[in-house]
């Protein structure tokens, strides 16, 4: 399909890109937006291109930009070339980069996780900061994780701000969702004999991070930041662990946790 040029800001397709910014209009879509070079070259390396790719007009030559444009029209995508103003509209950012795009969302099955597949695994229940789940992500990413579940209801990780937030991890880690009652015996397996240790920071009957007896594939679950783990959840997890707090401050940020608590497994497991 030709690159199409677009200069009003009533046109249908602008209107249906820029709703995506709601949630229950990426719901019923099932399409979520991306947007920065960036970000969309992870996802073109990762596999993944956009539906819908947007370019602003006068924008610099980029062979990045070059790259996307032909990975779009090779996949049957739509190229559109609008006004900065128009693409502000839609990403909802004063300066908004010189690229975005839609994505089809995928299928965030817990089937879909193959748990020997990375020695860590990043689990968070009840999130509702959507940089908190970016940031997550982006963790997985860093320390080489295979991916971010979420339980229960979280934050929506299509959302603007959390894929923002996760700086293309978004299209790097694996992403399911579950309700705890489904993810407990997924993790356990049907006979009780499923691999995967189930690890925690709590203050009950816990021991020092450091030095902890980690195994993988690992599962470091964090809760949502206000309530922190319900006490099942905990009691559920194989190992509990403390992180020394020397300040005033009596916990850290869920997403920050996830990260310290990550570093030390995978430097147990290396």
């Amino acid at each position: 399909m030709p690159r199409r040029e677009i200069t009003s800001f009533s046109n249908p397709t602008i209107k249906a890109l820029r709703s995506l910014r709601e949630k229950k209009h990426r719901q019923r879509e099932r399409r979520f937006l991306a947007e920065g070079l960036r970000l969309l070259t992870d996802a073109r390396e990762s596999g993944r291109v956009p539906e819908v790719l947007v370019m602003a007009q006068r924008r610099d030559p980029h062979p990045l930009i070059d790259a996307l444009e032909s990975a779009v029209e090779q996949a049957g995508g739509d190229v559109i070339e609008t006004t900065p103003d128009i693409l502000s509209k839609i990403t909802g950012k004063d300066n908004p980069q010189a690229v975005a795009g839609a994505f089809a969302e995928w299928d965030t099955g817990l089937e879909r996780i193959e748990r020997d597949t990375a020695p860590i695994w990043l689990v968070a229940q009840a999130l509702r900061d959507p940089g908190n789940l970016g940031t997550m992500l982006r963790t997985g990413d860093a320390v080489g994780a295979g991916g971010l579940i979420l339980i229960d209801d979280c934050a929506d990780p299509f959302g603007v701000e959390a894929v923002r937030a996760s700086m293309g991890a978004i299209f790097t880690q694996q992403l399911a969702r579950a309700r705890w009652e489904d993810f407990l015996p997924w993790l356990r397996g049907a006979d009780g004999s499923g691999r995967g240790q189930l690890v925690a920071a709590s203050l009950r009957d816990a021991v020092p991070f450091r030095g902890a007896p980690y195994t993988a594939p690992c599962f470091v679950m964090v809760g949502n930041e206000s309530q922190g783990l319900p006490l099942v959840y905990e009691e559920a997890c194989d190992l509990r662990v403390t992180m020394p707090m020397r300040g005033r401050a009596d916990s850290l940020n869920a997403a920050v946790a996830a990260a310290v608590l990550s570093y030390e497994v995978l430097a147990a497991l290396d």
